[in-house]
């Protein structure tokens, strides 16, 4: 009974809240910041799956340049939790099909996210190259989940190599968003409370460029990795 009464709100939640975000980005269609709103109102429904959600930011982000930003990608609750961590003047880059999703599509292309043709190497290339551009033109992060899917409980999938290319040809610093533990029974519409997720900024790590794109995807997945590991046990010592 909770599970459906929680689903019918989720929705009723969910369409009202999207058909404002719509609105108001009509009204500034690819605003920089669009994202960093519609980041702050997903969050919001964390409490409505029954989810305390605390998020830890590094004060080591300096607010006036751009980063590469990664993330862990767990499932479609990603959209509820590390999506507070979107900052102000981020975009994401993800896949074209996207734009086909009904309601969260049209806000993904109205909040000026980049999109790639995953299926076509030569296309996803250019769009790291146009990328790049828009960065240095606009000053704008980029927000990348370098797994490239969702790992569904198998930890962190092996990384690819497009947003670490980014940011050595950009010559950024690369900031890790790690989210705890989403699956594994960790959220269940039918229970009241479904404890804590941590969702934590790391400080910017400055590249080494004697490293390839490769080597380096390796080093942010050891890194990432230690701390989901540690929040996924700290969440989980909250949540009893």
């Amino acid at each position: 009974m909770l599970a459906f009464v929680r689903f019918i709100v989720i929705f009723i939640y969910f369409i009202l809240m999207n058909l404002g975000l719509i609105i108001y980005f009509i009204a500034r269609p690819m605003h920089r910041d669009s994202v960093h709103v519609a980041g702050k109102y997903y969050s919001t429904m964390a409490k409505l799956i029954g989810v305390t959600l605390v998020y830890r930011d590094s004060s080591e982000v300096d607010t006036q340049q751009s980063y590469v930003f990664i993330g862990n990608h767990q499932n479609n609750y990603d959209l509820l939790t590390i999506s507070q961590g979107a900052r102000k003047g981020v975009v994401t880059v993800g896949k074209k099909s996207l734009k086909w999703v009904p309601i969260f599509g049209l806000i993904y292309w109205l909040s000026g996210n980049i999109m790639i043709d995953r299926k076509n190497t030569g296309k996803a290339r250019d769009t790291l190259s146009l990328t790049g551009e828009k960065m240095r033109e606009r000053n704008l992060s980029v927000w990348m989940f370098p797994e490239g899917t969702r790992s569904r409980g198998k930890g962190l999938l092996p990384f690819k190599t497009g947003a670490f290319r980014l940011a050595l040809s950009q010559n950024k610093d690369i900031v890790p968003v790690v989210c705890s533990e989403l699956d594994n029974g960790k959220i269940k519409l039918n229970r009241w409370n479904n404890g804590v997720v941590i969702v934590e900024s790391l400080d910017p790590v400055k590249l080494d460029h004697s490293k390839s794109a490769k080597q380096t995807a390796k080093q942010f997945q050891t890194i990432m990795q230690n701390a989901f590991e540690r929040l996924s046990q700290e969440a989980a010592s909250l949540s009893k």
